[in-house]
């Protein structure tokens, strides 16, 4: 099981975050590493996970979702975005484990937390 993964769910439309570019960093005290780009399909889900088995380290990570550009296109507005990048740094302690980290996101509002 020792993998990362990722969904978004647009909750003001009440859909899958589809089209969503995600991308992931180790962080290294204050330098970043890019792992890996996706972009989320039709589920708000990468095709696999973000990172797994060996590559999959202890440490900081930093998952960047870019929700501007997606809920530009939601509500058709050239307006600049309340939210634009959110940026989730966490930390992982076990890469024995499956870390699951979802974002619930509304163009005003983001939540996140540990997932299953």
């Amino acid at each position: 099981m020792t993998k990362l993964t990722t969904h978004v769910l647009d909750i003001y439309s009440g859909r899958p975050g589809k089209g969503i570019k995600v991308e992931l960093f180790y962080v290294n005290g204050k330098q970043r590493s890019k792992l890996n780009s996706v972009i989320l399909n039709s589920d708000g889900r990468p095709e696999g996970p973000l990172i797994e088995k060996e590559n999959f380290k202890n440490g900081k990570y930093e998952l960047v979702f870019y929700i501007g550009d997606y809920f530009k296109n939601i509500l058709k507005s050239d307006t600049t975005p309340f939210l634009d990048d959110v940026i989730i740094r966490f930390g992982i302690s076990n890469n024995n484990d499956h870390y699951h980290v979802p974002l619930l996101v509304s163009p005003w509002s983001y939540s996140t937390y540990r997932g299953s």
